[in-house]
């Protein structure tokens, strides 16, 4: 590069002192920071190798003239061999100036450019495409650049410019072909003028829509904001040739439209095949009487120009289907991954704006890379991933699908790929909605051969849970309506599984004795037909997404489906259920029911707390609320609630006052980062704050979110609501969320551990009944045997209780028949005592 410098590049910030050298007698211009490499251990000498005659900022060298190592350029250009500067210049080598030869770097053409060294378009660049010198360079025309350096050097030294020799040994590219150095040249290319159609382009980006925006907003409208021209060609044997021919003097340039045109300006018939190999033989006739024909320039086209012609190209337009591609351009939607953002994303968007001046699509969904589970890129030769085909064998389809979806790969971040990702996803979302649907599908099976009536879509039924579940189901259909609209697909997966929690942990499960018929045929009715309405819902809302786990429902529930829906072989050719718009009941069901989770929820953190296990029945619950609306709603299912917590009495009050003492406390960490010394006087004032405005304060919170005290405004996060027991009241432990106080009975008695004894004994059966492979719809004699009399007092006094759970015949086993045939056994324990439970036929 050095017979080809036309520059020399200082950074404006860097100090640049000249001084006289001792020695040689000439003038060196430096930056000070690189003095101490240039005369090493100076500071030691006592006699100074160097003068210090001058200090100047690089900002004041530039437009200094200088003369060059090589006359070749001289003569060529006034703005050749000048100082010019750009930040790029490091102090940690060299002599904090750079030489620019703006022919074999991007940075030297960049700030040749800006600097008017070279015009753009201008390109001195003295090495052709063999890697030898042009006759440019008288010295060493012909030669191949790399055996020149030496002499290079030697022609420098002999013309006294040369100060110092050495080595540095640094990284340099090679083909990975034939082993050779590369030299990274400019080279003569075809460009489309994008930075002509800039504004236009970010007009384009304007309207259009991405998912995730970040994307959009910050990656790819930085990149159109500094957006250059597009080099369209290449210099490679195979491609896409360039449809551009040209006279030999490049007088005459021809850009050909189409087949059509090339056979009539070059005469040929019988172009039928537009490879390069066909085509390069093709020429057109000069228009100018004696000179020779037109030839196609050698290049072909960047692969990327190809990609952004993608939506012209599938339809053969302008040539075909010109009203079709009119009516559907710019395309709903496309998804890449996040690396097209300056790739396929970008050339589309050029082609189509310069084109029709508007973007070639509507929304973009961008995805990130999906890694190795170290964070590593994915690689065959490493192996450093699983084999998806086992994944897919393993785990299925739809739950590596429901992964992805639920991933950062989707929200166009990186996704470390783990296989207990794609496990979790069978265990929290396939199996519990395949054990409804197959609770179900038992269950109705037995309604229908008992002749109890019939399972029926879209069944009115009074009660509220299984108005809350279809309204929750009708709740899952808008949100993915909306999600989907927007394009959000990572949002689909939390949504779905909310709903299953709901379905499966709350709906099915607290319904479970209506479902099985114990609560007789009308109920059973009720909640057969509601939860089949749900599933067949949420069948359809799937099908997107989990095709095969939605389908494997529909099939199940197809038999029991009117006609209309019924005669589809496939849940695929169903549409997804339409937009509902919620009714006041509705939401205040869901409502409702919300607030009964939560209610649930703190009992079981509280229970947990205080060492009371689920199973073990606690003698009340009192939950306690001071919107009368609330109280309204947890005891309009306070059944399901004592069934649920496992308690013989719920008490469900306004009237918290009854229980506890109710104060507000500031929360120091926050008031005090807020308001500083003043935190002190607010906490004062919350503390003094006597019941009534303790209540007012309270409500305005619930309502607003925040209050005024002493005149500033404090939020939820400044204030701690303490509350204590009333005197006297011992036997109760509180939890609370800050607005619901829940409050368990922790004594217990004789009474309650008969009730869990007779809750594990049914726990016991099930289990045997599950492991011994039965169905809904087998009956068998239980019998159980122990020495523990306790226990076997236990069953007894709490008969109705076990009665209600398991519909088979049960008596110990000393009144057993000895003639009776064992089916299955279990030895186990509870309460440390000994029980042995045998099956025998019906």
């Amino acid at each position: 590069t050095l017979p080809s410098n036309l520059a020399l590049i200082v950074n404006p910030t860097f100090d640049y002192i000249t001084v006289l050298d001792k020695k040689s007698g000439n003038k060196y211009i430096f930056a000070e920071c690189r003095l101490g490499e240039i005369y090493k251990n100076h500071e030691k000498a006592t006699d100074k190798p160097f003068e210090l005659i001058s200090k100047q900022k690089g900002q004041d060298l530039v437009g200094k003239k200088y003369t060059p190592l090589f006359p070749y350029f001289t003569e060529t250009s006034p703005n050749f061999f000048t100082v010019i500067c750009d930040g790029y210049v490091t102090s940690d080598s060299g002599t904090g100036i750079v030489h620019s030869a703006p022919g074999f770097g991007e940075d030297d053409c960049r700030v040749a450019l800006a600097h008017g060294v070279i015009a753009k378009g201008q390109t001195i660049c003295p090495v052709d495409e063999n890697g030898c010198y042009t006759p440019e360079i008288t010295d060493f025309a012909g030669r191949y650049v790399k055996e020149c350096d030496s002499e290079i050097l030697d022609l420098i030294k002999k013309n006294g410019r040369l100060i110092q020799k050495a080595s540095i040994v640094h990284s340099y590219p090679f083909c990975w072909r034939s082993e050779t150095p590369l030299i990274y040249k400019a080279v003569s290319s075809w460009f489309v003028r994008v930075e002509d159609i800039r504004d236009k382009l970010l007009a384009s980006n304007d309207q259009t829509n991405w998912v995730p925006e970040f994307v959009k907003t910050k990656r790819f409208t930085n990149w159109l904001q500094d957006a250059r021209d597009w080099n369209v060609s290449r210099n490679r044997y195979w491609g896409t040739p360039l449809p551009i021919w040209h006279s030999e003097d490049w007088e005459e340039i021809v850009c050909i439209g189409s087949v059509a045109e090339l056979q009539e300006l070059s005469g040929r018939t019988d172009i039928t095949d537009i490879h390069r190999e066909f085509v390069d033989e093709i020429t057109i006739p000069s228009k100018r009487p004696g000179q020779p024909p037109l030839k196609r320039v050698l290049e072909v086209f960047d692969c990327w120009f190809e990609s952004g012609s993608m939506p012209y190209a599938q339809a053969h337009y302008p040539f075909e289907n010109k009203e079709k591609f009119e009516k559907t351009f710019p395309a709903d939607f496309v998804a890449e991954g996040l690396d097209q953002t300056r790739g396929w994303f970008y050339t589309m968007l050029v082609l189509a704006t310069a084109l029709f001046d508007k973007p070639p699509y509507k929304n973009l969904i961008v995805n990130g890379l999906v890694l190795a589970s170290d964070g590593k890129k994915m690689s065959k030769r490493l192996k450093n991933y699983p084999d998806p085909q086992a994944i897919i064998n393993l785990y299925g389809a739809d739950a590596l699908r429901l992964y992805l979806i639920n991933s950062p790969v989707v929200r166009a971040e990186p996704l470390r790929f783990r296989e207990d990702g794609v496990k979790d996803i069978v265990k929290d979302v396939f199996l519990p909605l395949f054990n409804a649907a197959k609770f179900f599908t038992s269950n109705c099976n037995l309604f229908l051969e008992q002749g109890k009536g019939q399972v029926l879509l879209n069944h009115t039924s009074s009660n509220d849970m299984d108005n809350w579940i279809l309204s929750a189901s009708r709740t899952l259909v808008n949100y993915v309506h909306k999600e989907m609209e927007g394009y959000r697909l990572y949002t689909v997966v939390p949504g779905l599984l909310r709903f299953i929690e709901e379905l499966t942990n709350w709906y099915v499960r607290m319904n479970r004795r209506r479902l099985k018929g114990q609560n007789g045929v009308a109920d059973q009715q009720d909640s057969l037909s509601t939860l089949f309405s749900v599933l067949f819902t949420v069948s359809r809302t799937l099908a997107p997404f989990c095709p095969f786990a939605a389908e494997e429902i529909y099939q199940h529930l197809r038999p029991l489906l009117p006609e209309e829906f019924r005669s589809e072989e496939s849940v695929h050719y169903l549409m997804i259920p339409d937009l509902t718009t919620k009714t006041a009941e509705e939401l205040r069901l869901e409502e409702a029911m919300g607030r009964m989770i939560k209610v649930i929820d703190l009992v079981r953190v509280l229970r947990d707390r205080i060492g009371i296990p689920m199973k073990m029945p606690v003698r009340s619950v009192i939950v306690l609320h001071s919107d009368p609306t609330f109280v309204k709603d947890i005891e309009s299912v306070s059944e399901y609630i004592t069934q649920e917590l496992n308690t013989f009495d719920i008490k469900v009050s306004d009237e918290e006052s009854e229980y506890v003492v109710t104060k507000l406390d500031a929360n120091m960490a926050s008031i005090g980062k807020k308001f500083g010394k003043e935190g002190g006087k607010l906490k004062a004032a919350l503390v003094k704050a006597t019941p009534e405005q303790v209540t007012a304060f309270r409500a305005e919170l619930a309502q607003t979110g925040k209050i005024t005290v002493d005149g500033k405004e404090l939020a939820e996060e400044d204030i701690k609501i303490v509350r204590t027991f009333r005197e006297g009241i011992t036997d109760y432990e509180s939890n609370t969320d800050g607005q619901v106080v829940v409050l368990v009975d922790k004594r217990k008695d004789e009474g309650l551990m008969d009730a869990w004894r007779a809750r594990e004994f049914v726990n016991r059966v099930m289990q045997l009944r599950k492991s011994a492979g039965l169905v809904v719809t087998d009956k068998v004699n239980v019998w159980f045997e122990t020495k523990d009399e306790v226990l076997a007092n236990a069953f007894a006094s709490r008969a109705d209780q076990i009665n209600a759970s398991v519909t088979d015949t049960w008596a110990a086993k000393d009144t057993m028949p000895a003639d009776v045939e064992v089916t299955a056994k279990v030895e186990t324990t509870i309460d440390e005592s000994e029980l042995v439970i045998y099956f025998s036929r019906k």
